[in-house]
């Protein structure tokens, strides 16, 4: 049976348009760190390079040396974590896309290890050259107990569900545990409409 995230893990994946807390255990992902607006081509090319070892894994099954325990799924869809890269410069000039630090990534099946995931690297790499392919890492990231929401919109108008989470937060007596947060983008931006695209936001909580 072929593991479809959007029907198989709803309650992270497909959140209400209500802020809610949930409990996100650690999940593997190849990912990418940089700095700079999202509009960039450095970083539209990191998105690239993902989807370039993602979409190897899902076809490594049809290679010679297949992975063990592999099963049919749907490649999960691009997440990034947010931040400020000057915090300083943000105090004293207010917030620019260009001041933006990020770690972006995708989510990768149970079936993955870190020596299959460096071994797909390499042989992207070899496959289809990039020189992002050098950044890329296999990690495990905990989530852990978070408040999301699903907004639906352009990117520019997330500050509205953010608003929406700072008080349910104030509601129910809940911290963030850092000022960073986790964005993913359930709808391609380059293909959908600004006002039809949905992103799941998510707010980490101590």
């Amino acid at each position: 049976m072929k593991h479809e995230w959007r029907k198989l893990e709803k309650n992270t994946y497909l959140p209400k348009k209500v802020p809610q807390l949930i409990s996100i255990p650690s999940y593997n992902f190849f990912t990418i760190s940089g700095i700079g607006n999202p509009n960039s081509k450095p970083f539209a090319e990191a998105i690239t390079c993902l989807y370039a070892v993602s979409y190897a894994v899902r076809m490594s099954h049809k290679g010679e040396s297949p992975p063990v325990n592999y099963y049919e799924y749907t490649v999960y869809p691009l997440e990034g974590i947010w931040d400020m890269a000057d915090i300083e410069l943000f105090k004293k000039e207010g917030f620019s896309k260009d001041n933006l630090a990020y770690e972006i990534m995708i989510r990768q099946p149970s079936f993955v290890t870190s020596e299959f995931a460096q071994l797909i690297i390499e042989k992207t790499k070899i496959k289809k050259p990039h020189e992002l392919l050098d950044k890329v890492e296999f990690k495990s990231i905990e989530d852990g107990k978070s408040v999301q929401i699903l907004h639906l919109g352009s990117y520019d108008d997330e500050p509205q569900s953010f608003a929406q989470m700072k008080e349910f937060m104030k509601e129910n007596n809940l911290k963030q545990r850092t000022y960073t947060h986790r964005e993913i983008y359930l709808t391609d931006a380059r293909k959908t409409a600004p006002e039809k695209q949905k992103t799941v936001l998510r707010y980490f909580i101590e």
